[in-house]
């Protein structure tokens, strides 16, 4: 039986590219832990995020290609991730990795919905991941999340996030009266913003989604003037006029150098209960044209359906209530999007600037 060497599978696992990339797994430095003894080789994958949509047709052509070598007898390939950040230095919220602004141009596109979705569809694939509601005046986190009737704990000055599904969530409505209105000027709504980003534990994340108030005001000058972003999504509905403001968001967001991940178009078709079939009440193609307009991918489309309402309303985020259904893979597809996205942002190695505005 002839010797298996180091060289012989490292030239064998160079004909896997990463299709974002554009290298092959051993230059990226993929390949860890390798071992060879007896015709058995082990070795380990280590992806950019344990999101990535391409990690089972690595282990498959990795085994392939490497059980083709004369005197393997058997090939054992181990999956892990190591998410990578963009920003050099020290961030702006020690342990965070990466940020991700969810936007819309207004109010009512299921920005909220399509924010809770996205982060536990994280958390799913193994990411650490968090949830900050910046929404101060109407935060809906908590209920969606299903922790609405708890209040996180607060440790030498500094609040506990409280955590279900797996994400580790912060809402400026676990702290007030669920009945209160707030009536705060802009000053006030920047200052808790930033106690919300910096007085948290939120430990080590590999993903902070922040589910962003409608518009293009306070809240979000003050995430760009704060805290390095690593990028945002914005999400509409086909409707012409639900488009034009989130047109305003995109342009928004590249002003204050922003990369913008992408789009996500809610309510894309009604989804009959009783027959199933697909109506476009708000139009449709308003996120095509305008993701062809700004160069910006759509990530996905979601329906509007009654079970993706039902469980937000009811606390049961419909990725994880509904995990099979055309719905829940919708998210998480996008899931999968954001993280490939941010992998190949990451990849760059260009630091996110945090803006200074006057």
């Amino acid at each position: 039986m002839s010797d298996v060497s180091q060289e012989q599978v490292l030239k064998a696992l160079s004909n896997i590219i990463d299709p974002d990339l554009g290298k092959d797994i051993v230059t990226l430095g993929f390949v860890k832990d390798l071992s060879i003894e007896s015709g058995r080789v082990s070795f380990t994958i280590e992806l950019t995020t344990p999101a990535c949509p391409v990690k089972e047709q690595f282990r498959q052509q990795a085994t392939e290609l490497v059980g083709a070598i004369a005197g393997v007898q058997d090939v054992h390939v181990n999956i892990t991730s190591q998410v990578q950040s963009g920003k050099s230095g020290v961030t702006a919220i020690p342990g965070i990795k990466n940020i991700i602004a969810v936007a819309s141009g207004k109010g009512g596109v299921g920005k909220s919905t399509t924010a809770v979705n996205l982060a536990v569809a994280l958390a799913q694939t193994g990411a650490r991941t968090g949830l900050l509601d910046a929404d101060i005046y109407g935060p809906s986190i908590p209920s969606m999340m299903g922790l609405a009737d708890k209040e996180p704990e607060l440790r030498e000055k500094t609040l506990i996030p409280l955590e279900n599904y797996g994400v580790r969530t912060i809402s400026i409505g676990f702290l007030i009266d669920e009945d209160q209105a707030v009536i705060w000027r802009g000053p006030m709504v920047a200052g808790a913003l930033t106690q919300l980003l910096n007085d948290v534990a939120w430990g080590d994340l590999d993903y902070l989604v922040i589910d962003m108030p409608p518009g293009t005001g306070d809240a979000q000058l003050t995430l760009a003037q704060k805290v390095p972003v690593t990028g945002a999504v914005i999400v509409t509905t086909p409707q012409d006029i639900a488009v034009a403001d989130a047109r305003k968001g995109i342009a928004m967001f590249q002003k204050v150098n922003v990369p913008v991940l992408g789009l996500v178009e809610n309510m894309s078709v009604f989804v009959c209960p009783h027959c199933g079939e697909q109506s476009h009440i708000f139009d449709e193609g308003g996120a095509d044209r305008l993701g062809e307009k700004y160069n910006t991918e759509v990530l996905a489309r979601i329906p509007l359906d009654i079970k993706i309402r039902e469980n937000s309303d009811g606390g049961t985020p419909i990725v994880a209530s509904l995990p099979d259904s055309d719905q829940a893979k919708a998210y998480s597809e996008m899931a999968g999007e954001v993280a490939r996205k941010i992998s190949v942002l990451n990849s760059r190695k260009v630091e996110i600037p945090i803006v200074q505005m006057g």
